[in-house]
């Protein structure tokens, strides 16, 4: 009975942490949506919702921690509870990044003479996809899934890189738009950030089966 209680509570963790990676996904897509439409109050509304993922955050901290000081698990329990711990971090900060989108782009002018010739989109295509498949991956405990994942941060390194050289122009060519630039490569890093917290949710995902984090044996 014992045994069948800490079952259920571990599957609502799990329930809970793909809720919650749902969540941060339409938050990102969202944040991105309003850049292009330069739609302030689809931003606030981002904004304002990002204090339900740091709730959402909390909880399945408070849960974690109480299931590991309850039943004090071994092995893959142990590694189960402690890779929804470490994700769940991961995914309230692509959701701050978000709502980090949301506000540079009510700064933004909503009429500029570069953004709509950058690789800005394709690069966050990238990174939404990285998360979805990130959250996929841990949903399925899904190994390779997970590895093919995080090479994709390669991708949108490169898109930032890209990005950078482009806005170079913008600096020596254009200095009256200066400020928006710099926001806007903001913008591209918050992005960046997002695919790297991807790979770090990967990362833990291959933990969960190998007890192994960055090829280091943890338990």
């Amino acid at each position: 009975m014992l045994r069948a209680n800490f079952e259920k509570e571990l599957k609502q963790l799990h329930t809970e942490i793909i809720e919650m990676g749902n969540y941060v996904q339409t938050a990102i897509k969202d944040s991105m949506a309003a850049f292009k439409a330069h739609d302030l109050e689809l931003c606030q509304a981002i904004i304002a919702n990002d204090k339900n993922v740091d709730e959402k955050e909390k909880k399945i901290e408070a849960n974690c921690l109480w299931l590991i000081a309850r039943e004090q698990p071994i092995a893959s329990d142990l590694r189960k509870i402690t890779t929804a711990l470490k994700i769940a971090s991961d995914m309230e900060r692509i959701a701050d990044h978000a709502a980090d989108i949301a506000e540079l782009t009510m700064r933004i002018e909503a009429k500029n003479t570069f953004a709509d010739s950058s690789h800005i989109y394709q690069m966050a295509d990238e990174a939404i996809a990285m998360v979805k498949d990130a959250v996929t991956a841990y949903v399925n405990y899904d190994m390779l899934l997970a590895k093919a994942t995080a090479k994709k941060d390669d991708k949108v390194d490169d898109y930032f890189n890209l990005i950078k050289q482009e806005l170079v122009q913008v600096f020596n060519n254009q200095p009256q738009n200066l400020d928006q630039a710099i926001d806007f490569l903001l913008i591209a890093k918050y992005l960046e950030r997002i695919a790297d917290h991807a790979v770090n949710i990967c990362d833990w995902v291959r933990f969960s089966q190998t007890g192994k984090h960055k090829n280091t044996r943890i338990f």
